[in-house]
């Protein structure tokens, strides 16, 4: 066998673990999140959307339907990578990988790819729960396509960067409820940045979240807070650099190693 082949095996093994690990515990992994997006739905699309009336143009529940799509992908993405990569660091056998002639860019891809594939089927599973309650019609395919993907990798790499750092299961909850929650709430899910007075509208324009949901409503119904051209150019910009943090941190081992 050689050495293509073999990378090939090795990051199939790693991709099809993750899969399965996400189906194999579906109760777990899937349906808290339809849950709970559904209670969003009822909660502040229905209970309060009325009151609300319209958002930037929409109805309350469509405008805030694209945001809580994107909130899905963004939060299990980040959330499956985060807690495999530190399971396996906590028991000792990432460090087998570490020692294998598998690339580290294929270790991270497959660690990647399965928090992707789980922010995905979430994503998925909520947006067929917002048509459930407004009609959803896609505007631009191709850049929901790769806002999505972009986002849900994005988050994977966030993912495996904090597990990396994580020393207890304790710290691995942390940047979630401390920052990325914080963020995503504050990502124009449920209004639009228009509405804020001007220095915190400024403010608001430095959370890269912001970009995400406002491209991903754009994709559904062709609105948006900010430019497109920026907006592509921060994710990408994200994207890449912590695709270079992630793989500098397995390169030298930091936190992996004894």
């Amino acid at each position: 066998m050689n050495r293509y082949r073999q990378n090939l095996v090795g990051l199939y093994t790693i991709v099809h673990k993750e899969l399965t690990r996400v189906l194999r515990i579906w109760v777990q992994t899937l349906v808290p999140p339809a849950i709970t997006m559904s209670l969003y739905f009822v909660i502040f699309g229905q209970l309060i959307g009325r009151r609300v009336g319209e958002m930037g143009g929409l109805e309350f529940m469509s405008f805030i339907a694209p945001g809580l799509i994107i909130m899905a992908v963004i939060q299990n993405s980040y959330g499956n990578v985060v807690s495999s990569f530190f399971g396996a660091k906590f028991a000792r056998h990432i460090e087998e990988m570490m020692v294998s002639p598998m690339p580290n860019s294929l270790i991270l891809l497959g660690y990647v790819v399965g928090g992707m594939g789980r922010g995905l089927l979430v994503g998925l599973l909520v947006a067929v729960i917002a048509s459930l309650f407004t009609p959803l019609s896609v505007s631009h395919p191709f850049i929901m396509i790769a806002v999505v993907l972009m986002t849900s990798a994005a988050f994977s790499l966030a993912g495996l960067i904090n597990a990396v750092f994580a020393k207890k299961f304790d710290d691995i909850s942390i940047i979630p409820t401390f920052i990325l929650t914080p963020l995503t709430y504050l990502g124009g899910v449920f209004y639009t940045v228009e509405l804020l007075p001007g220095v915190w509208r400024d403010v608001s324009l430095f959370n890269p979240i912001l970009y995400m949901v406002n491209l991903f409503r754009y994709s559904i119904h062709g609105i948006s807070d900010v430019r497109l051209d920026l907006a592509f150019a921060i994710i990408i910009t994200l994207l890449v650099s912590l695709y270079f943090i992630a793989l500098f941190l397995l390169k030298r081992g930091i936190g992996l190693r004894a």
